[in-house]
């Protein structure tokens, strides 16, 4: 995570409009504005492979995957991300131009300037979502994926995936198999 892209703390309002104007995207955190920085090779394939993977299995399902340039509101007037993938099943998601708020399955691809922020203080706004039921973070150079799982008490319990098993997604029934996953980064 880098450091803010604007010193004087703003509203969310301010940002939403300042954001659409901007050749570069933003994340808005609790009035602080951060440039989202570029994404390696093997972060974009990953991406780009769990995005297809979604994509096709959740074809005919009210469920729908989209990738790093819809923003997801992650508490009004608070929070603002653009998630590598994201599935959200609201249809008034589906209509949504630019802010989803209702996503039921975040997935966000580590960078080593971002990975202690995406476990930290962007996943504790996730889990202010109530529709959230699952966040997993991959690290596409160790070839590593974290689990995370909303349970029925309401507790996130972490399940780290073994290397070449495959990615269980229950929330919205869809396994992704590892080698799609992580196909062509070597």
């Amino acid at each position: 995570m880098g450091n803010p892209a604007i010193a004087e703390p703003f509203g969310a309002a301010d940002y939403l409009l300042w954001e659409a104007e901007q050749p570069d995207k933003h994340e808005y955190l609790a009035g602080e504005v951060f440039a989202m920085g570029g994404a390696s090779r093997r972060h974009v394939t990953v991406s780009g492979n769990l995005f297809a993977a979604l994509d096709d299995a959740l074809l005919g399902t009210p469920c729908r995957a989209y990738m790093a340039d819809m923003k997801v509101q992650a508490a009004k007037d608070t929070a603002y991300f653009y998630p590598d993938v994201l599935v959200t099943c609201d249809p008034v998601d589906h209509r949504a131009d630019q802010i989803m708020t209702s996503p039921t399955l975040i997935a966000e691809v580590l960078s080593p300037a971002t990975a202690a922020y995406d476990r930290g203080d962007k996943f504790a706004a996730y889990r202010g979502i109530p529709s959230l039921r699952e966040y997993v973070l991959i690290d596409p150079d160790q070839k590593k994926v974290e689990l995370y799982r909303r349970g029925e008490d309401g507790l996130w319990v972490l399940r780290d995936i073994q290397t070449g098993a495959p990615l269980p997604l229950a929330s919205v029934g869809v396994d992704i198999a590892w080698d799609r996953l992580f196909r062509n980064v070597d």
